[in-house]
């Protein structure tokens, strides 16, 4: 249930606390006052998309928080997401909407996602808008509709996963059904490709090696003269001298203090350190200076290989390994088209036999849909007949069809508005009156069997007047029982009926508008019927009604379980 709605910031509302309780809430204003800021708020805090226009002119941020109460704990998505209500039952959703379009969202002080907060949200409470009606005349969605009711997930899940596997194995036999000429060209193509990949002999690295070894032979002469260099500086010409020459004369020299001192025997050990390491490195130089074999020749062969990874990389990749890969693809689409005929066989098998089982699992899911539409047909005729449509019949028709990812059945709902009248589709004969009440009746029968505990009606009402809109204050009555019921509302029927009615206000301070959210008195209650009946002229007989409308609707409720 939802107790607390907190707005800070959300378009003309600077900050409102609505505390709603237990029963049916109604919520009723001026046009424009707010309301739908109300709702959109709570879309908002559910995970709804929103955006950074939301937000109140002059602020850098918006925020809205809601307190739900008497959650149960295993409700479905909760542990899913990390979530769970507190030791009193109690969960909060939070959601802060910055003026740079990026959204805070925690739920019970633990972050999560906007992702995370819908699906947390949609287990809590469900809005109902005026436009939902429209949906009826939607016949893709009547289907849906019905799954939901007879909850065939089980049952839809594995005709899915059988579709599937027809889906997949139809895509296969179409990539390999092609004409000869086709096939041919196709052929020719990859061969082509498969011959001048091959003759690259391309070699896994070797891309780097050959953009090292490039690059010294281009500067082979810097790099000759720079060993030659080295190698004379460390050992010397023919003549002898160099580093290594002159550090074992300086070793002998000091051989024969060495035992004098520790002083010295340490300085004459440094020194047969270094000469030791200088003759290493003048090892090493020489024998880079005697294998290093410069040649013309080389280079232009280096720099054709470079070039030749180059024009294949501008066609089959961006790396050896990745033409290497695509050889793979090529020769195994090659060998594919090759024996595509044994292979087509083979799948046209499979096919058949996926054919029936989808067949047989669609069988299944239409017996348990045709079971789910006899009780959802009886169940939204009884409704109706609450709502005043005793003359108005409600049937869901099945049409055979070629399996498609929803199933084997075309499902399309059928009314006749009036006696003696046939059957027709919903879209064809319903009146938005009669739209908005055959929704509230189908909103209620699914309600049932959905653990949500809150349900929103944002003005359900439209196009329903007279004895209608008194039959729809009873039925949104009824279903307060079993649920909290937020109804957003222009009928005097409907706002009397409530248990709670708030009043949705705007006015002007500075220059700028509020809009405030207050609970409404008895007295408070009667003039705003009376305003809703008359308008802006409020009547003392206006009033007098509106008391009147207030105990019927008192009496009703009594007798209500």
């Amino acid at each position: 249930m939802l107790e607390l709605l907190h707005i800070e910031n959300i378009a003309v509302i600077e900050e409102a606390d609505i505390r709603f309780r237990s029963g049916f809430n109604a919520l009723t204003g001026e046009t424009g006052a707010g309301k739908s800021i109300v709702i959109d708020a709570m879309g908002a805090v559910l995970g709804g998309r929103t955006s950074r226009d939301l937000i109140r002119t002059g602020a850098d941020k918006a925020f809205v928080s809601a307190e739900f109460s008497q959650v149960p704990p295993e409700l479905p998505g909760l542990r899913e997401n990390g979530v769970t209500p507190d030791e009193n039952g109690e969960l909060l959703l939070q959601r802060e909407i910055l003026s740079d379009g990026k959204n805070l969202c925690r739920v019970n002080g633990r972050p999560v996602t906007v992702a995370q907060l819908r699906e947390i949200g949609s287990q809590l409470l469900n809005i109902h808008g005026q436009h939902d009606g429209q949906q009826l005349l939607d016949e893709e969605q009547h289907g849906a509709y019905l799954d939901r009711f007879g909850r065939t997930e089980g049952v839809l899940a594995a005709y899915q996963r059988e579709y599937g596997t027809m889906a997949a194995l139809r895509s296969q036999i179409k990539a390999l059904q092609m004409d000869e000429a086709e096939k041919a060209r196709r052929m020719d193509s990859l061969q082509f490709q498969i011959n001048e990949l091959e003759r690259a002999e391309l070699q896994p690295g070797e891309e780097e090696e050959l953009r090292d070894r490039r690059n010294l032979l281009r500067n082979g002469e810097k790099y000759l003269s720079a060993l030659q260099g080295a190698d004379y500086c460390l050992n010397g010409g023919d003549e002898g001298g160099g580093a290594v020459q002159a550090l074992r004369e300086a070793e002998e020299a000091l051989s024969a203090i060495r035992y004098l001192s520790d002083e010295m025997g340490e300085l004459y050990q440094r020194l047969e350190q270094a000469r030791c390491e200088v003759y290493d490195l003048a090892s090493i130089v020489q024998d880079k200076r005697e294998e290093f074999d410069f040649s013309p020749a080389e280079l232009d062969q280096v720099e054709g290989r470079c070039d030749l990874l180059y024009r294949l990389k501008k066609k089959y990749g961006a790396t050896v390994e990745d033409m290497l890969a695509y050889l793979d693809k090529c020769r195994a689409e090659l060998d594919a088209i090759q024996t595509a005929d044994d292979t087509l066989i083979q799948l046209q098998e499979k096919l058949t036999k996926s054919d029936k089982a989808v067949r047989a699992a669609g069988a299944e899911l239409t017996k348990v849909r045709k079971a789910a539409a006899k009780a959802l047909e009886d169940r939204i005729q009884k409704e109706l007949r609450d709502l005043d449509m005793n003359k108005v019949r409600f049937s869901i028709q099945f049409e055979e069809k070629e399996p498609s990812p929803d199933g084997c059945d075309t499902i399309r709902f059928l009314m006749s508005a009036n006696a003696g009248e046939d059957l027709k589709p919903i879209a064809k004969i319903a009146s938005g009156g009669e739209l908005a009440r055959i929704m509230l009746a189908l909103k209620n029968v699914l309600a049932e069997q959905e653990a949500i505990g809150t349900l929103v009606f944002d003005e359900v009402d439209t196009g329903v007047s007279g004895r209608a809109a008194q039959k729809v204050a009873q039925k949104l009555a009824q279903v307060s029982r079993r649920k909290q019921v937020l109804c957003v509302t222009h009928l005097p029927q409907l706002a009397a009926m409530a248990d709670t009615h708030f009043s949705v206000a705007k006015g002007e301070v500075k220059g700028r508008t509020f809009t405030h959210v207050i609970r409404m008195d008895r007295e408070q209650r009667k003039a705003e019927l009376a305003r809703i009946t008359g308008g802006s002229k409020v009547t003392d007989a206006l009033l007098e009604s509106a008391g009147e409308l207030l105990d019927e609707a008192e009496a009703y409720r009594k007798t209500l379980v």
